[in-house]
């Protein structure tokens, strides 16, 4: 029985549905107590006793896995798809194969992006809020969805996913994604490059991966670009947005608010100045935590590792 250490909160969510057809696959889980991620010590400490890693948003550096290979950590699997914590590089200079789980909740993360573009077009969050905690009845204006112009960044499962969601609302579609090419058969979606176009959106939604050329491609220049009083949407990561930019660009109203997933320090510290925007909604990274979408990516997480195991012991 292969020791296996799980840190990805969605999956550690329903722990128990996974033990028992962990054990059929030889593998024994042991949950990590986290929220959200381990540090580097904590993982350098635990993970030497573990002979598997199924990871989460931790910070997956050389010298973890390192201390990992050290004792007995051959194997390991990113939960999800973003894998920008992740150093792959390490794993493959120390001999540990590992992947991600792509393509497993597109689909659950386009429905929170959808749901969040209504929630700012008529400030739903916003009147819940005020009724709930201030006892007050506001009648904010909200904005027709109708004849708008969205532009995707990320035209890949999540993008995808959220273009065809958006095709009966009437709207009008830029995907933006330098790896894919053509519009995937969505007929009502045209391509540009990033940033042309920006000056024409009532709406931008990211859904990429985080990489080195996309970090903070939306800027103080970028911003600029942007239609005054249009609104921003981030379920992808949060380095992607320079932070203290857009918050100088909600403070002065060029961009009328943003529904945030994801942040570039998470959880978003107390002294954030996002949390003193009304206009604005905010998420905990829970995007595909669907119970539909767990069970997903944990059973392929764990197909993914058993095969390793596998190949490892076919091999001596």
């Amino acid at each position: 029985m292969k020791k296996v250490l799980v840190t990805c909160p969605p999956m550690l969510g329903l722990f128990d549905e996974f033990v028992e057809p962990a054990k059929q696959l030889g593998l024994e889980l042991v949950a990590a107590k986290t929220t959200q991620v381990l540090s580097e010590n904590e993982l350098m400490q635990s993970l030497p006793s573990y002979d598997g890693w199924i990871i989460g948003d931790d910070p997956a550096t050389y010298q973890v896995f390192s201390a990992g290979k050290a004792g007995r950590l051959t194997a390991a699997v990113k939960w999800g798809i973003g894998v920008d914590n992740v150093d792959f590089s390490a794993c493959d200079a120390l001999g540990i194969p590992i992947i991600n789980t792509p393509n497993v909740f597109g689909a659950e993360v386009a429905d929170l992006a959808v749901g969040l573009m209504l929630g700012l077009a008529r400030h739903t969050f916003y009147i819940d809020r005020e009724i709930r905690q201030s006892f007050n009845w506001p009648k904010p204006a909200g904005m027709s969805v109708s004849g708008k112009k969205i532009g995707i960044v990320g035209f890949g499962d999540i993008g995808y996913n959220t273009a065809k969601r958006l095709m009966g609302f009437d709207v009008s579609i830029t995907a933006y994604d330098p790896g894919i090419e053509g519009n995937r058969d969505l007929s009502y979606v045209t391509r540009k490059p990033w940033p042309e176009g920006l000056g024409e959106l009532d709406f931008l939604i990211f859904t990429c991966a985080l990489n080195k050329h996309n970090y903070h491609m939306l800027n103080e220049d970028t911003l600029a670009l942007m239609k005054p009083g249009s609104r921003i949407v981030n379920v992808a990561r949060g380095p992607l947005i320079d932070e203290s930019a857009l918050v100088a660009a909600l403070q002065s109203g060029h961009i009328a608010a943003a529904a945030l997933d994801v942040f570039e320090v998470e959880p978003l510290p107390e002294t954030s100045p996002l949390r003193a925007m009304p206009q604005c909604i905010f998420g905990s990274h829970n995007g595909s935590n669907t119970v539909e979408g767990v069970r997903r990516a944990s059973y392929k997480a764990l197909e993914e590792l058993s095969g390793f195991f596998k190949e490892l012991d076919a091999n001596g």
